[in-house]
């Protein structure tokens, strides 16, 4: 066979350069030609102009949206090999109406959690400050007042199965937790860990940290709005692990740069990779980490090495862990 007749795969937005390297790739070897990229486009003619000749696409996550409008110009496109068993950025539905099968892949280990609290505690502790004033050798030895946990109130906006974990570790802090949603009740709350507050105004207010765990939709989208951030404490921090958009970004901005609030630490943003002229970049009261909750060896491992099966199966005319909407 030659390499011309063989499946063609891309495997887009390889940031770290370990997808061929978190998984065992030989079942696959002679059959196809793969062909691996490591930055990100957003514009639809680029993409088409890239992605036109693959008969397979493997995407990470959420960091190429496939809108209905590019499925429409990729005719060779057959499978979308997605890690994570959701993705938002991937229309479903259209592609389905277009022959093309979505496969995801559970993940592994508890990296989201893991980073919740290492972004909450890092910002509390303005961790990252203080590293670049020690490496830099600036004068003063220490220049900020970390807040202490113990006995605060931990806002939760979200309780399903990332928020009641992160309750669970709160009370290790001595935290007080309470959480809300548009469709939690007192009963859901209380077996999550937390205690129930009836509306997002008193959540803002009473929390010291404020963390997000809702799953973004149109619904939730810009859910955060700047009257909400303005109830919050002038001590009080700001966390989102979630999805950028779920807050109003400009109005964030805004209330760090006037400082009324003590800071945020934020892993997601309206556009992934953050631009390098965004202001959030420039700003020396939040905590940023490049959408990095999800990742770890263990969650790759698991990811890439169920893609290459899913693109096994689905070559073998057996499609596993097919996403239908």
């Amino acid at each position: 066979m030659s390499s011309t007749d063989r499946t063609r795969i891309a495997i887009l937005d390889d940031y770290q350069s370990v997808a061929l390297t978190s998984a065992d790739w030989s079942p696959l070897q002679g059959k196809v030609d793969i062909e691996v990229y490591h930055d990100a486009l957003a514009d639809e003619d680029a993409l088409v102009r890239r992605l036109e000749p693959y008969d397979i696409i493997c995407a990470m996550r959420e960091r190429t949206k496939f809108t209905a409008s590019l499925l429409d110009r990729l005719p060779n496109l057959r499978l979308i090999a997605t890690t994570g068993l959701r993705n938002a950025g991937i229309d479903v539905v259209h592609a389905k109406t277009r022959g093309i099968v979505v496969s995801g892949t559970p993940g592994g280990g508890n990296s989201t959690l893991e980073h919740i609290w290492a972004l909450i505690l890092a910002t509390v502790r303005y961790v990252a400050i203080e590293d670049a004033n020690t490496k830099q050798g600036k004068p003063q030895w220490q220049s900020t007042i970390p807040m202490g946990l113990k006995g605060k109130t931990l806002g939760l906006v979200g309780l399903g199965n990332l928020g009641s974990r992160t309750a669970k570790i709160a009370k290790a802090f001595e935290l007080n937790v309470i959480a809300w949603s548009p469709h939690l009740t007192p009963e859901r709350a209380a077996a999550g860990g937390a205690t129930y507050i009836a509306t997002k105004e008193e959540l803002f207010k009473r929390s010291d940290v404020v963390s997000i765990h809702i799953v973004l939709s149109e619904r939730s989208r810009h859910l955060i709005t700047d009257a909400d951030l303005a109830l919050m404490k002038p001590t009080a921090f700001f966390i989102n692990t979630s999805r950028g958009p779920i807050v109003d970004e400009g109005a964030l901005v805004e209330v760090l740069r006037q400082r009324r609030i003590a800071g945020a630490g934020l892993d997601v943003f309206d556009v992934e990779p953050l631009p390098l002229d965004h202001p959030l970049r420039r700003l020396d009261n939040v905590t940023l980490t490049p959408h990095t909750g999800y990742v770890s060896d263990d969650t790759y491992a698991g990811f890439w090495t169920d893609t290459v099966d899913n693109i096994v199966s689905f070559l073998d005319g057996k499609p596993k862990r097919v996403i239908e909407q």
